[in-house]
Order: structure tokens, then sequence, then C-alpha cells
């Protein structure tokens, strides 16, 4: 129904923007992450992406600052037993690249938000790794997230992919050379040197 809002930032509360669309103030909920990026843009000309969930008790629109947002939300409500809320929680506490990327290398742990734990994070992996796959692996698509589940293909030395890795998720070389330097990647697989240095986050 509603593709986007495109006005003035009226009001931001946590898990919560108003804009101001001709004088009409439509509520969205949002994540911590598109909270943190409008958090400058009170008063000022503002844009969301929205979601319009539709239950039997209540109808709810959820805004989100880019189109990848809007991707992993549709895909993590998609998945059985993840409703809007949740997923929106969990695009609070990773970002897309790094949100997919974990469900590429099947990392549980990185999958987080409250509620969710190692067994709902497990089943958003199985459900989703295909289609994550399917969806950003087009060379076409040059999007963060596309980089990011691409990184893993080999292409050379272990600690150079795992960088390069590190780097299409949004670490600057030296966060991630910071990362490998803790981590004895002499019996581990790219993946698994990857999955260490996500670890210490």
């Amino acid at each position: 129904m509603f593709y986007y809002l495109n006005g003035t930032l009226a009001v931001l509360d946590i898990g919560m923007a108003v804009i101001d669309c001709g004088g009409v103030g439509y509520m969205c909920n949002v994540s911590a992450r598109t909270e943190q990026k409008l958090a400058t843009e009170i008063g000022k000309p503002a844009k969301l992406l929205t979601y319009l969930s539709v239950r039997e008790d209540a109808m709810e629109l959820f805004g989100f600052y880019d189109k990848e947002e809007l991707s992993m939300f549709k895909l993590l409500i998609s998945v059985s037993g993840i409703g809007a809320r949740t997923a929106i929680g969990i695009l609070g506490s990773v970002s897309p690249e790094k949100f997919a990327y974990a469900v590429s290398v099947g990392d549980v742990k990185a999958i987080k938000a409250p509620g969710v734990g190692p067994k709902i994070a497990a089943r958003i992996i199985l459900e989703l790794k295909d289609k994550i796959a399917k969806e950003f692996s087009a060379p076409a698509d040059d999007s963060p997230v596309a980089a990011a589940v691409s990184a893993s293909a080999p292409k050379g030395n272990k600690l150079t992919e795992a960088r390069t890795a590190l780097m299409a998720l949004g670490f600057s070389k030296v966060e991630a050379e910071g990362f490998l330097s803790k981590i004895d990647c002499a019996k581990l697989s790219v993946e698994e040197i990857i999955r260490e240095a996500l670890k210490r986050v």
C-alpha cells in the first residue's frame, strides 16, 4: 500500500519515527540502525521506505532507511515464527550486510536480538541461506550485501580472502587485520577464520 514516505522528520524516539507528509504524521516502527541514521535529521526532510504489516488486531507501518534493510526485513518475516517486531530487532543489532554474511556462513552467534536464541538463529539460517545466496549472488548486483556474500569465494591466500571478506562487511583494513592477528589461522578454513573474527567484533 505504501512504498515510501517522503516528508519532514517530526519525531524520533526509541524504535519509532514520525514523518510529516503534508500535515499528516505517519508513525513508523524503525530499527536501531535506522534510528541512528536519522538521529541528526529531526526537523529536516526525510524519506523512509515502508512495509505495512496487517494483522487481525493491528495495522503497523515499519520504516527503513535503505532498500538493503527493507529486503532483509522481508526475508526475515518469511521465516516461520519470525514476526515483524522480531525482524526489526534483529536488524537493529546487525547490519544487512553482516546479517547476509552471517547467514551465508552459518554464523548462529552473529544473529541476535531480544527473544532470539541459538535455535531461532539456526532456523533463520536454515530457511534463508539459499534465498540470500540466490538474491544477492548475481554478478550484476554490486550492493554491499552482494559483496559480503560473494567475498568468501576462493581467491587465494586464506588471510587475504578473510581480510577482503571483513572489509566487504564494512570493517576497515586496520580493523580486519587487528581481528585476524588474534586468530591462529593455520588449521582453519577461510569460513572459520571469518567466523572467529566476527566473534571479536
